[in-house]
């Protein structure tokens, strides 16, 4: 599977199956995702396009997951919150800068639960973890919390 970035959308997602079906998922800042699946004799023409509100896309997951089903485990959106990874361009003035001087938490009342730099996660980062651009941070809150932390993040 490859993600790729999509600027003020969300990430794209592409798998191609064993099959050579190819079929890709634009999971959208609000939630909501558009799954497309393509044409077998024609790998760049889309066969079926299905949007997807946040609602439907989390029952489509419970539906494909239902492994994932523990009690220990807790299901953010029951609750009003989100998780999601937030990349840091590397063009962003918070490179090089320390996480609490974004005052991420105090402005929005979003956390960053993680970071992922290359091959590491780091997990719980202090106020005085210093960020680098390309690091991926993995932001929990409600939606306006972590679309506001997104937003600073991509100061420039």
């Amino acid at each position: 599977m490859s993600r790729t970035p999509l600027p003020g959308i969300g990430v794209r997602y592409d798998l191609t199956t064993r099959e050579h079906r190819h079929l890709s998922v634009v999971a959208q800042r609000d939630g909501g995702r558009v799954l497309n699946t393509y044409r077998a004799d024609d790998p760049d023409e889309c066969a079926m396009s299905l949007r997807l509100t946040a609602g439907e896309a989390e029952a489509l997951i419970d539906a494909l997951m239902p492994a994932h089903h523990s009690p220990n485990l807790l299901s953010t959106t029951d609750l009003g919150l989100v998780a999601e990874r937030v990349e840091l361009p590397s063009s962003s003035h918070w490179s090089g800068r320390v996480l609490g001087d974004t005052r991420m938490r105090t402005e929005t009342g979003a956390s960053v639960v993680a970071v992922l730099r290359r091959a590491d996660a780091i997990p719980s980062p202090a106020p005085d973890f210093r960020l680098a651009g390309g690091d991926t941070l993995i932001v929990i809150g409600t939606r306006e919390g972590v679309e506001a932390a997104a937003t600073i993040l991509g100061r420039e």
